[in-house]
């Protein structure tokens, strides 16, 4: 799935939406001492209160919020494993009993339990239902309208919530006037921050992909690999993080430790490039022969194919693998470059890198910043200075 794929599909929930029909929702409590199912039950969507499904429909959104490689990740099932989550899901999805559905749930909950140990009980909560997407017109003249023609697809999707113990508060009661305190001991549960969940199957260009799950880490970079590998049966993820590092870890393998700015800005000015030209398809990704492209057009000095390769291997060890374009390109027209001295901070887009430069001068190094309008500080024109002098002539 894309960002559009995601945004599109997490559009849809709202209450009373025919694009949207959740037919059965079905919770699963976790004791935390123990790590057993304490106990479980389902109900058709519908039966709940409006402010009920308000509050599990903004808890969805929150599972399918964030950005791809960073709190969002599509993986790919792995094969041949013994009692496979991929199957366990499919046979959900295709399940006409309740019974039978809740049954497949149960046992993902029981993989959940396996070799992990919760330091607060936990609510895991399904629900399955239908995402439908209408077809485009092929012309503003057809007859049919775009709701007459849709795309069907049954979809499951979890969330994980912590429980969190009730606040101690002290009430004023106005009929015996005279202060109470308010003594709650049930658990309250958390939808507002999901600890992690899924989306089975992903949809890509309205097609269903069952050989991959939309999975959703807590917070940005916090994944759990247990809930990954164990429960979801999936391949191991690469984050937009780490992405870059490798990136970062290839050039200086194959560059050296040091570069300068304008190498480094002609760099992003080639991702950036080849991030423009394949917009409308899928994210583009940079093999070892891209990356000495890439290095070899910016500038980057005895760049051969073989020494690339090497480096992936080196990084990596796998020379075949390949880098989203995307994770590896600071955020091109914001300032999301951070340059840090002891003296200041400087924050910079990558169109801009090219005009920093840091320079020796007089046995000094200076940070120099090539400017096109006079600096104005605490209110101040700055009086611009001569650091250079002429050379005397013999």
């Amino acid at each position: 799935m894309n960002k559009k794929d995601i945004a599109n599909f997490k559009r849809q929930f709202k209450v009373n939406n025919d694009l949207l029909r959740i037919h059965e929702i079905f919770y699963v409590y976790i004791m935390k001492e123990s790590s057993e199912i304490y106990h479980h039950q389902s109900f058709p969507f519908e039966m709940l209160e409006k402010e009920q499904q308000e509050l599990f429909i903004d808890n969805f959104k929150k599972v399918l919020s964030g950005q791809l490689d960073e709190k969002l990740f599509e993986l790919k099932f792995k094969r041949d494993v013994e009692n496979n989550s991929q199957l366990i899901l499919h046979q959900g999805l295709l399940s006409s009993e309740t019974e039978e559905w809740k049954g497949h749930m149960l046992r993902l909950v029981e993989k959940m339990l396996t070799d992990k140990q919760y330091e607060m009980d936990i609510v895991v909560t399904f629900i399955r239902g239908e995402y439908m997407k209408p077809v485009k017109r092929k012309s503003e003249e057809a007859e049919e309208s775009e709701r007459d023609t849709v795309y069907a697809n049954p979809f499951i999707l979890c969330s994980m919530n912590r429980t969190q113990d009730p606040k101690k508060e002290l009430l004023f009661d106005y009929v015996e006037k005279q202060f109470k305190y308010n003594i709650v001991v049930d658990p309250i549960i958390n939808l507002k921050a999901p600890l992690s969940g899924f989306l089975f199957p992903c949809f890509t260009d309205n097609a269903a992909d069952v050989n991959h799950v939309l999975y959703s880490a807590g917070k940005k970079y916090e994944l759990s690999y247990h809930f990954i590998e164990e429960v979801l049966n999936a391949e191991e993820a690469m984050t937009a993080e780490d992405d870059k590092v490798v990136f970062e870890e290839i050039v200086k393998h194959v560059a050296g430790e040091q570069i300068n700015t304008s190498t480094l800005s002609n760099v992003y000015d080639e991702i950036h490039r080849v991030i423009e030209e394949n917009e409308e398809e899928e994210v583009p990704k940079l093999d070892y022969k891209d990356v000495e492209k890439v290095l070899r057009t910016s500038g980057v000095k005895d760049i051969d194919t073989e020494k690339v390769e090497s480096a992936f291997k080196t990084v990596l060890d796998d020379e075949g693998y390949e880098i989203k374009a995307s994770n590896i390109l600071p955020k091109y027209t914001s300032k999301s470059i951070k340059i840090k001295t002891k003296v200041a901070d400087l924050s910079v887009s990558p169109q801009e890198l090219r005009h920093v430069r840091q320079v020796h001068l007089n046995g000094k190094l200076y940070l120099m910043i090539e400017l096109e309008e006079t600096t104005m500080i605490e209110g101040f024109e700055m009086i611009p200075e001569a650091l250079f002098t002429k050379v005397n002539e013999d």
